[in-house]
């Protein structure tokens, strides 16, 4: 039987909230992979990690993060090996998937048209940005570029920690909507990002963390399902179709 474990940062100052999302996240993910153990954590609440790992020793790691950054190539590693995961078969982060763009596409195509908003709107991509690594602005950048490629959208970029300051980007004339390329709703997209927006102005509508897509379990599926059959090409190792179970 296939395992896998998503693991998310989750929040130090209020924990338990951002678990039970991860744990939430895991059984919808389970609905696409039937036949496979999926748990959900994160690092934030203290000995969850440790839990998972000796719960689904040999799972094959989704990291639930914008970005290949520190956290996840560094911090990631590291408190896997502490809780017995020496050698962990850990996957590109959420962030890095091939439909990331197209996801966002296609939430802000059906956010400004549930919004009454013109196909010539500003899309503002709100992000979290470093003042030391380049792994956030990077990833960022390059969903801007193929959404000012593929939608009419007039696409900008403002970020939490490095410039252009969400604060800054967030002063649009005209009709706009912003996108949080978060995971999770945590501290920035639940505090952050709406202070920033406020203190500019900023009156269009802010959609859900990207992350917090009913489509994000169906891409995390496929990754997961794409990575088994690749790796193991022996034996027909595919949980089935990658369709919610249950459906016909």
């Amino acid at each position: 039987m296939p395992d896998a474990l998503l693991i998310a940062h989750g929040s130090p100052a209020d924990p338990e909230p951002q678990e039970l999302a991860l744990q939430a996240l895991a059984a919808r993910v389970r609905m696409w992979c039937p036949g496979w153990r999926i748990h959900g954590t994160t690092l934030a609440l203290p000995g969850a990690l440790e839990r998972a790992v000796a719960t689904l020793p040999e799972a094959v790691i989704f990291p639930f993060f914008m970005a290949e950054g520190w956290f996840t190539c560094k911090q990631l590693p590291k408190r896997l090996a502490e809780a017995g995961m020496p050698a962990p078969r850990q996957l590109a982060a959420f962030g890095h998937l091939p439909d990331m763009p197209a996801l966002a596409r296609h939430l802000a195509l059906t956010a400004a048209r549930n919004h009454g908003l013109p196909d010539t709107a500003t899309l503002l991509l709100a992000a979290h940005g470093s003042q030391v690594s380049r792994a956030s602005a990077t990833r960022t950048e390059e969903i801007a570029a193929t959404l000012r490629a593929t939608t009419p959208f007039r696409v900008v970029t403002g970020y939490v920690e490095e410039t252009p300051f969400l604060h800054d980007a967030a002063r649009i004339d005209g009709p706009a909507l912003c996108l949080p390329l978060f995971a999770t709703r945590a501290g920035h997209v639940a505090q952050d990002v709406p202070d920033a927006l406020a203190a500019a102005g900023f009156t269009g509508p802010l959609l859900p963390a990207i992350g917090e897509a009913p489509e994000a379990a169906r891409l995390i599926a496929t990754a997961l399902q794409d990575y088994l059959s690749e790796n193991i090409p022996a034996r027909d190792t595919r949980a089935g179709p990658v369709q919610p179970a249950g459906a016909t």
